[in-house]
């Protein structure tokens, strides 16, 4: 038997994808324990949601303005031939809260958030910069990582629900340039068929989007190499996989959400 073949459990690219996912987990562990660990980096986190949430604001007012409007005018003809106009409101409404509003914002955070959480810490990482935090006393992994997760969790419902109800006023608005609907017949009828599952539903796809990215984000940068390159392979690594995770996630949430309607 071949000494390279002493050196692999099952083939090297199996055992490589088994250590990553392996030391993903030991990244996630230590998240969880530097969490309870110590006081909160309060201003960081604040100042990390500054840059999370209230900057992406812009982008998602646009993207769900338009987001709903287009919806609403693709779903016009179809109801139309049933004479159902009517119903409208509520297919939007169910459409928007339940799946669009908290899929196209981590989708679209995943773009703007991971990919510049996982460049700047791994700009820190090859500059030494994370070092030098370690040689000063002070615990990068708690200052760095902990609080721009924290930092995801929050923003990402916050913006989800704003994504929700800037969408529903770009439905609003096609329906009512079409079918002279106002305001609050739009949002009854909007809202009837809404229910407390939808929501709590959309509330636990938001924040596993949320964690998901500060998490992937900040694992990709901390543990970047190889220089300019390895920055910018953990800014691309980090949106890629950010969004495959987040598609499984949609994809089990719905499902177990499915099993209480």
């Amino acid at each position: 038997m071949s000494s390279s073949s002493k050196d692999t459990l099952i083939s090297k690219n199996i055992d490589e994808k088994l250590l990553v996912f392996y030391e993903g987990w030991t990244f996630m562990a230590k998240f969880f324990r530097e969490l309870f660990r110590g006081r909160p980096e309060f201003q960081e986190i604040i100042k990390q949601c500054y840059q999370i949430g209230y900057k992406s604001l812009p982008l998602i007012s646009l993207t769900g303005f338009i987001t709903g409007m287009v919806f609403t005018k693709q779903s016009r003809p179809s109801l139309m031939e049933f004479g159902a106009t009517s119903w409208l409101p509520s297919l939007v409404s169910i459409a928007i809260v339940r799946a669009l509003a908290p899929l196209i914002t981590s989708l679209i955070s995943a773009g703007r958030v991971g990919s510049s959480i996982g460049a700047e810490l791994g700009s820190m990482r090859v500059t030494e910069q994370i070092d030098a935090m370690e040689v000063s006393a002070v615990n990068p992994f708690k200052f760095l990582v902990v609080t721009r997760v924290i930092a995801t969790t929050i923003s990402i419902p916050i913006l989800s629900f704003y994504c929700a109800f800037v969408g529903l006023m770009g439905s609003f608005l096609d329906v009512t340039l079409n079918e002279e609907t106002n305001i609050i017949a739009f949002f009854k009828s909007a809202f009837e068929q809404i229910t407390f599952l939808d929501i709590n539903s959309a509330l636990i796809k938001a924040i596993a989007y949320g964690f998901t990215i500060g998490m992937v984000g900040c694992y990709k940068g901390y543990n970047a190499r190889n220089g300019t390159q390895g920055v910018g392979r953990a800014a691309n690594s980090a949106v890629v996989l950010s969004m495959f995770l987040i598609f499984i996630e949609e994809v089990a949430i719905v499902q177990v959400t499915n099993w209480f309607r």
